[in-house]
């Protein structure tokens, strides 16, 4: 609801159509390349005008989160997104979680037939932001032939730029403690004993229901280990359950980022 009266609000701002044309300097599917295993490459290009932003997939309490729409692709039984390192920035006290300038994202497909060409067709609903923040609607369609050709530069330097797995800062498993409150809320406390990835670090939480909301979790660090905590509630009428084997918990930090999954 929060999203939609935030669209509401953006398409009744009579400089958001201008600013949409002007935000957006580019935007592409990039035709990659057919792997070894049979899954394909791609790649999605945004280009924006200087000083404009837009948002990672869990954007934050300011932000607009992207919705990418697959179904019209040929020959395309899955679609997963390899996300680069976003920037963290604040505004009038809220976070947001975000691209600048430009990011290529890297795009796996799972052909349903391998050996056969496809074609990958986007319908993209997405936020962008400088003085104002509007919504931007952008399609690209692109074929990927399984012809074997040289993988994509620009595509393997995003893939790269990614996050640490636990594994690489150290991490064996998280920690975890969830303590209900009254009225269905509760508190998820989380410990990292990991080595710091710069003097500030930011915690972003995703659960496996998107419909649980999850607060910005307040971090700190606690005798080496980094420490977050944050506020939990499910929807009206329903009871609160997280997964804890599938909470999603990223670290970003100015020097790196890591993204654990699950936690104890």
């Amino acid at each position: 609801m929060r999203h939609f009266l935030l669209l509401m609000i953006l398409a009744l701002l009579p400089s958001a159509a201008h600013a949409e044309s002007h935000a957006v300097e580019g935007f592409a599917l990039l035709p990659g390349w057919r792997m070894e295993d049979g899954r394909h490459m791609a790649g999605l290009e945004i280009r924006l005008a200087p000083g404009w932003k837009t948002y990672w997939r869990r954007p934050g309490e300011a932000g607009i989160p992207p919705s990418f729409d697959w179904s019209g692709s040929q020959n395309v039984a899955a679609v997963r997104i390899h996300w680069p390192v976003p920037s963290v920035i604040r505004q009038s006290g809220m976070r947001s979680v975000v691209y600048k300038d430009h990011v290529i994202l890297p795009i796996e497909v799972t052909p349903k037939n391998p050996t056969a060409p496809a074609v990958l067709r986007l319908d993209l609903d997405m936020g962008v932001c400088k003085d104002v923040c509007v919504p931007v609607e952008a399609e690209a369609e692109v074929d990927l032939s399984p012809a074997p050709v040289r993988p994509d530069a620009r595509i393997r330097t995003a893939l790269a730029d990614r996050p640490f797995t636990e594994g690489e800062v150290g991490l064996a498993r998280a920690g975890c403690d969830v303590r209900l409150a009254p009225g269905g809320e509760a508190r998820l406390t989380v410990q990292l004993n990991m080595p710091p990835l710069g003097a500030a670090e930011e915690i972003v939480f995703e659960p496996s229901d998107p419909e649980l909301w999850v607060s910005e979790p307040r971090a700190h660090r606690q005798d080496g280990a980094l420490v977050a905590v944050a506020d939990l509630a499910a929807p009206r009428g329903r009871p609160l359950v997280l997964d804890r084997d599938a909470l999603r918990i990223t670290v970003l930090g100015d020097q790196g980022a890591a993204e654990i999954i699950g936690c104890d």
